[in-house]
């Protein structure tokens, strides 16, 4: 099945690095990023699962419970942790899905047989509290992800579920943001008591409101 923005993310339950789960019940309440990789030992597999460790204030700050899949077995993982730790200097304590039936892949379209007929793609999926899919995105093998850009789309993402705004190209946490069409201009001092700058009629920012 091919999984779309606002679709429910599909429930699973798998073993992981961490012990069994069943995903509904690990994410309960939280937002969350579900994430695949090809294979276990592979080495831009090994700077990313590094890099989501060393950021795991960074999530847990915005309520973020985060989860790798690889299709190896929870051995594998065990053992590839180890490796990941040592090398990227960090602690993975995030849970490692074995996915060796590739059951989950298949649930969530993860394998694109152009790319591979067997691996899984470097697929992102952003899940709101609500279980709904916000945000898709997949890689090829070759190029390692920015986690930079998913905490930016995340903080994106929490803003504009709360406020009547929407993000500018490049924007980052604490920039100016974008009333969306919908709020008439007349309207905009009403909800944006800090003001705002009409650029063009369809065209009007104001300071983000969730900062002081």
């Amino acid at each position: 099945m091919s999984i779309k923005l606002g679709d429910i993310a599909p429930n699973f339950k798998a073993d992981t690095s961490v012990g069994p789960i069943d995903f509904y019940e690990y994410i309960d309440g939280s937002w969350a990023v579900l994430y695949s990789h090809p294979s276990d030992y592979t080495p831009v597999c090994t700077t990313e699962l590094g890099r989501t460790a060393q950021l795991k204030s960074e999530f847990e700050k915005r309520n973020v419970k985060v989860l790798a899949l690889s299709v190896d077995s929870v051995e594998d993982h065990l053992e590839w942790i180890k490796d990941i730790n040592e090398t990227q200097n960090t602690t993975v304590e995030f849970p490692i899905i074995a996915d060796k039936d590739r059951k989950v892949a298949e649930l969530y379209d993860m394998i694109h047989p152009n790319a591979s007929a067997t691996a899984t793609v470097r697929s992102v999926f952003v899940i709101g509290p609500d279980k709904k899919v916000k945000l898709t995105l997949t890689y090829p093998a070759s190029t390692g992800r920015n986690f930079n850009e998913v905490l930016r789309v995340i903080d994106s993402l929490q803003l504009t579920d709360e406020y009547s705004v929407a993000t500018p190209a490049d924007w980052t946490d604490g920039q100016d943001v974008i009333v969306v069409p919908a709020i008439k201009t007349e309207d905009i001092p009403a909800k944006f008591p800090k003001g705002y700058t009409e650029i063009k009629p369809y065209l009007r920012v104001t300071p983000q409101p969730n900062k002081d």
